[in-house]
């Protein structure tokens, strides 16, 4: 293919020129500086989230294996730069201008320089290009020429728009740098090479590489090369005037285009990527090298010997010194970079990162003393020299007076604080500090927020949860209301009234309700969306921009979807019921009763609170008093509180009166341990109470019976079988010994490998074992004719027993339910397994209230429980406990899995856990179904 004509150049607005001072590094051939005593590894050496470490303390690594792992979508891969073992994992300072310190791994070398077995990527043009992406990826491959940009990242974007240029970058403008031409004249080969590599995976349709005149024997290599493969690759020769190596000024001198302030260089079809990088691809590609070392200039007038070395990264910058013989006395500043954009160190201990183009150590003469800052005269200078065409006298303005807005306006965040202002500054402002900290001031400001604005979201989807279960309440306690109105009253002379029909209760359907809970769900999604996209627009962050872009676009549609929902979901009717007609002072008496039957349940819950005190007593027993006068009066006008009309109820005596109140004391606390125990269904301490209070509310129920006085009543109250001493006390021991086995066993869930606990159990099943048997023994002597046959008493334990179930059930459900919520708000991405959850919770509380709706308790009644064998209970238990331990197990390995999910040991024992487990929940299962079938 002919070689094609040099492409023009134009020109950009402002630029100054510095001493180049470049001179002084190109004097000496390439240096290769020997490895120092250990290497600093720091984990952020790129843009983005810190590199995870994949090794530990103590560990031996082989040259080129990977130590730390991309921890996040703009993060990257780093890797041992030489063999050796790892001497510590810990904070030390890094090169930064913060000189804060940050996690390094710390690598001692073994001086074998021992390689792990290299895997190049021979097909790379066969395979899909995302494939080729992850490669890169693996190999740690970022943009060292700025921020250190994962390269997969930005290739990711190429696509965004159909590209017409693929720049790349080899001004590398700013004084006394001269890596980047060093290392053209030295891989010119491998340069060109890894250009071509990324020419494939763009696809764009013109190759230029932008070089400043100033590098005449690189231009002179690179002409050579490419006219002898007569490569389509174009050489632009650009002014050196600094900062033509800026990315949008470059492609301004080389396409005539300018970057829209806002917006990127994909933006208008247009990638940059520095020669370094070009490189680094070559080698990672062809040869299967992760990237672990860099060309580094060493310069300054405190270097004997100014010089660049391909140094290993980790390098302290003190080694570096020492090999370019450093004179102590003449340093007066260590800048890492160059003398614009660089920044100073605090240490000469910091080490060299994949960004690390230039050290320099410069004298007093070299870089000196900053003079005082002056008042601004107006003299423009500031503006002719800008290269973003800003107004930087009123960008410095807006930036003391604090006025974020204006200086937004201005387009403070288009500046690119390459310090040319500064530069030129009469007056020695440091204007480019001035901006950073107005930049810096904004991006909080805009975090914050982000941040109430999410929490906003959060409040109003809390709020509309809470709205959406108070209206299904209200919906349910209406629909009751309506039932019981519709039941047949009691047969009068009267003559009945016209029906009226009562308001429809508003019924919450399950769908509807499941709809605004998504709803909320994805628009706290979108607010996170969008918080991410806009910092990614402030860092300039083309690619990931692209990709938050399209998710927010996504997650808007689904909003859409779900607000239809909503809206169209249907409103299930409920059907009227009708009330029969009164007389005005039947009404009357109506309310009586009401006012009476409300005070007298306050009086008795303020009782209950405070069972000791007398003036509430007191209360009580009148309100009763009032309450049945009101009674009496309503009866004899005939009025029927949508119950059968009943007996008279008599006075009770003062025995039967405090019996009523123990009876009220009990039902309380029992209410009270019932609820704490749907909210936390596997308390073994609130179950026995529950067990506890239980026992007591029937004792007072049986005593209260026995002191019932109504010599009309049509219907005796049924009496409780009084217990004899021992048969109490082996009912105590029965359900002591039951606690402490269910105790122990959800320990040995815990830990199934505990050997103590495991005989602890086997102790506690024995005796228990030994209590149900001297209970089972033991008869109760019936003292008072039962009022219920014994298969009544066993329904209505079974219907009790289920109820609590089923309400237990329901708390364990809002518990997955709120558990999955709070999973998808913080956008978790592993929700599969609390959506099971959910599922299966909401399937056994459908299952429980569907019994219960029946009239049917789903486990086995007492009675016929007694009579299984004591063989087969041994049998179920035991095999509870074992699908209780496999199920612990899984759980363990999974909690151990997501902590570390790359090990693959890991995996496969969590593999052979749910298999263990499935099988011994099908043994349950089969146990249980022969348990109800007898």
């Amino acid at each position: 293919m002919a070689k094609q004509s040099n492409p023009p150049v134009y020109a950009f607005h402002g630029g100054i020129h510095p001493p180049e001072n470049k001179a002084q590094s190109l004097a000496l051939p390439l240096g290769k500086p020997s490895l120092p005593s250990e290497l600093v590894l720091p984990l952020g050496q790129h843009i983005g989230q810190a590199s995870r470490p994949l090794i530990n303390v103590g560990d031996r690594v082989q040259k080129g294996q990977a130590i730390a792992i991309n921890n996040g979508f703009l993060s990257s891969f780093l890797h041992a730069p030489t063999s050796g073992q790892i001497s510590a994992i810990e904070s030390r300072p890094v090169a930064h201008p913060s000189g804060l310190s940050d996690m390094c791994i710390i690598l001692t070398p073994d001086q074998a320089d021992e390689w792990i077995e290299l895997e190049p990527l021979e097909n790379w043009r066969d395979i899909s290009k995302t494939d080729v992406l992850t490669f890169l990826a693996e190999k740690g491959i970022i943009g060292m020429g700025g921020a250190g940009f994962p390269t997969q990242v930005k290739l990711q974007g190429a696509h965004k728009h159909p590209l017409t240029h693929f720049i790349i970058n080899a001004a590398e403008c700013e004084p006394y740098i001269t890596a980047d031409d060093m290392l053209i004249r030295e891989k010119t080969l491998e340069l060109i090479l890894g250009i071509e590599i990324l020419q494939h995976l763009v696809e764009a349709k013109h190759v230029v590489i932008g070089i400043e005149d100033n590098k005449p024997t690189a231009i002179a290599a690179l002409e050579k090369l490419l006219k002898e493969r007569q490569s389509s690759i174009q050489v632009a020769v650009v002014p050196t005037k600094y900062p033509s190596g800026g990315e949008k000024q470059l492609i301004q001198l080389l396409t005539e285009k300018e970057v829209p302030s806002g917006q990127y260089p994909a933006d208008i079809g247009i990638l940059c990527q520095n020669v370094g990088t070009c490189v680094a691809v070559y080698e990672a590609i062809k040869h299967g090298r992760p990237l672990i070392s860099r060309f580094t200039t060493l310069t300054g007038d405190a270097l004997k010997a100014p010089q660049n070395v391909e140094v290993l990264l980790g390098t302290p910058i003190s080694h570096l010194l020492d090999y370019a013989d450093l004179q102590d006395k003449k340093l007066t500043r260590l800048v890492m970079g160059g003398p614009m954009m660089g920044f100073t160190l605090d240490s000469s201990d910091v080490p060299v990162v994949k960004t690390t183009n230039c050290v320099l150590a410069a004298t007093k003469k070299e870089l000196p003393q900053p003079a005082p800052e002056q008042a601004c005269i107006r003299c423009g200078m500031c503006e002719q020299a800008c290269p973003a065409s800003l107004l930087p006298q009123q960008l410095l303005w807006f930036a003391k007076s604090q006025e974020h807005e204006k200086a937004e306006h201005y387009n403070l965040f288009d500046c690119i604080e390459c310090g040319a202002c500064s530069y030129v500054c009469p007056s020695s402002i440091p204007l480019v500090q001035y901006y950073r900290h107005s930049k810096s001031e904004i991006r909080e400001a805009r975090e914050a927020a982000v941040k109430s604005d999410i929490a906003k979201q959060r409040f109003e989807a809390r709020k509309a949860r809470q709205e959406a279960e108070a209206a299904e309440k209200e919906a349910k306690r209406l629909a009751r209301q309506s039932a019981s109105a519709a039941k047949p009253a009691a047969k009068k002379p009267a003559k009945p009234a016209p029906e009226t029909p009562t308001p429809a209760a508003p019924a919450v359907d399950e769908a509807g309700k499941k709809a605004k809970i998504d709803l909320a769900i994805t628009k706290a999604k979108l607010k996170k969306l969008e918080k991410a996209l806009l910092e990614a627009q402030e860092k300039e962050h083309t690619e990931e921009i692209s990709a938050l872009q399209t998710q927010v676009d996504e997650t808007k549609k689904d909003i859409s979807e779900l607000e239809t929902k909503v809206a169209s979901t249907p409103v299930a009717p409920t059907k009227k019921a009708t009330a029969p007609a009164m007389s005005d002072e039947a009404k009357k008496a109506k309310v009586d009763v009401a006012l009476a039957s409300t005070k007298l349940k306050k009086a008795e819950k303020q009782l209950a609170e405070d069972p000791d005190n007398t003036e509430l007593k007191a209360k009580v027993s009148g309100f009763s008093a009032d309450l049945k006068i009101a009674q009496e009066a309503f009866e004899k006008l005939g009025g029927n509180d949508t119950k059968p009309a009943t007996a008279v109820k008599p006075v009770l005596s003062d025995e039967a009166k405090k019996a009523k109140v123990d009876v009220a004391l009990a039902s309380t606390k029992l209410k009270k341990v019932q609820k704490q125990l749907a909210e936390d269904a596997d308390n073994e301490e609130l179950k026995t109470k529950a067990a506890d209070f239980e026992k007591a509310l029937k004792e007072a129920e049986a005593r209260l019976s026995s002191l019932d006085n109504n010599p009309v009543s049509e219907t005796p109250p049924a009496k409780k079988p009084a217990m004899s001493d021992d048969y109490k006390k082996a009912k105590v021991d029965v359900a002591l010994a039951s606690t402490k086995l269910k105790k122990i066993q959800k320990q040995l869930a815990e830990d199934p490998q505990n050997s103590e606990l495991q005989g602890k159990a086997v102790e506690f099943e024995k005796t228990l074992k030994d209590a149900e048997a001297q209970l089972a023994a033991l008869d109760v002597p019936v003292t008072a004719e039962p009022a219920k046959s014994k298969a009544q008493a066993t329904d209505e334990d079974a219907t009790r027993k289920l109820k609590i179930d089923a309400a237990i059930a329901k708390a364990s459900l809002k518990k997955a339910e709120k558990a999955l919520l709070k999973a998808k708000e913080l956008n978790s991405e592993d929700t599969s397994s609390l959506e099971q959850q959910v599922e299966k919770a909401k399937a056994h509380a459908d299952e429980l209230e569907q019994a219960l709706q029946n009239g049917t308790a789903s486990a086995q009644p007492e009675a016929q429980a007694n009579e299984q064998s004591a063989e087969f209970k041994e049998r179920l238990k035991k095999q509870k406990v074992a699908a209780a331990l496999a199920k612990a197990q899984v759980n363990k390995l999974k909690r151990l899995l997501a902590a570390d999910p790359e090990v693959e040991s890991l995996q496969q024992e969590l593999a052979a856990a749910e298999k263990t487990q499935q099988d011994e929940e099908a043994k349950l299962e089969q146990l249980t179904n022969t348990q109800e079938n007898r």
